[in-house]
């Protein structure tokens, strides 16, 4: 893209409006560009064998010389997940992230065999100097340690993302420093750019302190029973007074999930969580007593191949359920995950376990994101002319400028926009440009960056539900005939032993095709193939209502 002015600061949005995930933001002045955040989403169930998407980077690539840094927020896979992608793809001259933050990146880059020697850590003082650009942190409060939002400023003004925040004022962890928020609204914000994540939710969020008292007071209920706690790997403050409840009440800890223990030896080994000691292996947790132990697992969302899941599975190498063994879901579904969290519930109650979810009869779990009120006492803090919703679906980016007017934002003032939009601040005023990049989905299938396009996807949602049929036939091409009848297999199609009849007409049609198109034409081995699909597609599904999709190998014999 190109400037209008030369000297106007552009906002880029490549990923995290009209979805929670995979975010990236960049500001552009002149020469320079600070990319903010390189996150991940996960895919839904539509989009078959992708294990993440990330944004596309293509605008990047294009302005490649411009990069001066990638600055992160704070530690989640949303906002740090695409960091190994991205330097597969480009050249970061710089890395800055918070202390937490950067050990969960170097561990990312190393169990991928990246090696990145321009990683730095920032707290709340440091100030970054670029040409054009300056940057500022301010200390906010969230599930991980060491978040931060980010004000950037240029000769036209002052830009400010919150990142994921919320507003505790009884934290587990360190308070927000209001100080510096109110400080920064005073000298002036032209552009917030803030979390939407909660913005549906009226009021303000429940404290992490009162998830704390919850807990206690659940250990005193339980206090012969073996407990299993599953929750958010990446929610670092309630691992936090997990460990630190069940060293009050002398229970050790045995981990589950290669995620959960990461970030357990991450937040030990940095300072943010104490009593290491009381972590122990399966071995020692199967040989204590029921209330001497509880068990910390991933799974909280149902996922099929976490902790909990093979637990409730019975597939778990390590650890069998027991009669008399309590299970606490300390977190709340993801948006789609629902259906997959009550299966897991319904074998856990088979079983015979009590479980306990969290829900509006008690705190076992609070949003690490604010809630209306909160985002108010943001934007009363900061005072921006400007503001734009981040982080949200459609419906929590309208709501929040919604908010954002209640508090004197003028409706022309406010953005709800698109992944690719661009925002310009010139002069202290923002306006939206009708020029957009480009800045669609890029699907990651195991060390495949880019290469699983919708062609491959449609493939594959057929093969999920009208299988695969696969001819094989063995030709001599010389003599232009087939030697035997063709070989029909099958996966996810039908069943062969109960549909003979079916199988054999396919086999026929098969044979006729082939020797028609080498006896009686030209053809070449790849027209054959195509013309024994076509022939044979709506045969198929006159027959059994079903498309599947239908390969041909044909094996030349000399």
């Amino acid at each position: 893209m190109k400037f209008n002015k030369p000297d106007e600061t552009k906002f880029i949005v490549l990923g995290g409006l009209g979805e929670v995930g995979k975010n990236m933001y960049c500001v552009m002045h002149e020469d320079e560009i600070v990319i903010i955040d390189a996150g991940i989403s996960f895919p839904d169930e539509s989009v078959y064998g992708v294990d993440y998407v990330i944004p596309d980077y293509t605008f990047l690539k294009q302005n490649q010389d411009k990069i001066k840094a990638l600055v992160i927020t704070h530690g989640h896979e949303d906002h740090i997940g695409g960091i190994p992608f991205l330097l597969q793809s480009l050249s970061i001259p710089a890395i800055y992230a918070p202390r937490q933050a950067k050990e969960l990146i170097a561990l990312k880059l190393e169990d991928r065999n990246i090696r990145y020697d321009f990683l730095n850590v920032y707290d709340d003082t440091t100030i970054l100097n670029f040409k054009n650009i300056k940057i500022e942190f301010f200390k906010t409060t969230h599930s991980i340690p060491d978040s931060h939002g980010i004000s950037i400023t240029t000769k036209n003004g002052t830009i400010v993302t919150t990142g994921d925040f919320k507003f505790d004022f009884t934290p587990i962890g360190p308070m927000a420093d209001l100080h510096k928020m109110a400080e920064i609204g005073k000298r002036g914000v032209d552009l917030l750019i803030s979390d939407s994540t909660n913005a549906l939710n009226e009021g303000i969020s429940t404290s992490e302190s009162k998830v704390d008292d919850a807990l206690n007071a659940f250990f005193d209920d339980y206090k012969d029973s073996r407990i299993i706690i599953a929750t958010f790997a990446s929610n670092i403050y309630r691992l936090k007074h997990i460990v630190e409840t069940c060293h009050k009440y002398g229970r050790k800890i045995c981990v589950f999930g290669r995620s959960m223990e990461n970030n357990l030896k991450i937040s030990t080994g940095g300072g943010y969580i104490e009593h290491g000691d009381i972590l122990i292996n399966a071995d020692e947790a199967n040989n204590l007593k029921p209330g001497e132990v509880c068990l910390l697992c991933t799974g909280s969302q149902g996922e099929p191949l976490a902790a909990l899941s093979r637990i409730s599975d019975g597939t778990h190498r390590q650890i069998k359920l027991r009669p008399d063994d309590v299970v606490v879901f300390s977190s709340s579904p993801i948006p789609g995950n629902a259906l997959s969290i009550s299966k897991t519930i319904n074998k856990l109650y088979l079983k015979g376990v009590k479980v306990f979810t969290a829900n509006s009869n008690n705190d076992l779990h609070t949003s690490g994101h604010a809630n209306q009120d909160e985002l108010k006492l943001m934007i009363r803090l900061l005072m921006p002319k400007f503001v734009m919703p981040f982080h949200g679906d459609y419906r929590m980016l309208k709501k929040h400028a919604d908010v954002a007017m209640d508090c004197g934002v003028p409706k022309e003032n406010t953005f709800v926009i698109d992944n690719g939009n661009v925002l310009t601040l010139y002069n202290h005023v923002v306006t939206k440009d009708e020029e957009k990049v480009q800045a669609g989905e890029v699907y990651i299938d195991g060390n495949r960056i880019g290469e699983i396009g919708g062609a491959v996807l449609k493939d594959r949602k057929i093969m999920s539900n009208d299988g695969i049929l696969v001819v094989i036939a063995n030709v001599d091409i010389v003599n232009r005939k087939i030697l035997i009848k063709p070989n029909i297999t099958t996966r996810g199609f039908v069943l062969v032993n109960e549909n003979e009849e079916l199988i054999k007409n396919i086999e026929k049609m098969s044979y006729n095709i082939i020797n028609d198109r080498l006896t009686k034409s030209h053809d070449s081995i790849i027209d054959i193939k195509s013309k024994v699909a076509s022939e044979l597609s709506p045969y198929i599904e006159n027959i059994t209502g079903r498309k599947p999709i239908i390969s041909t190998m044909i094996v030349e014999i000399k």
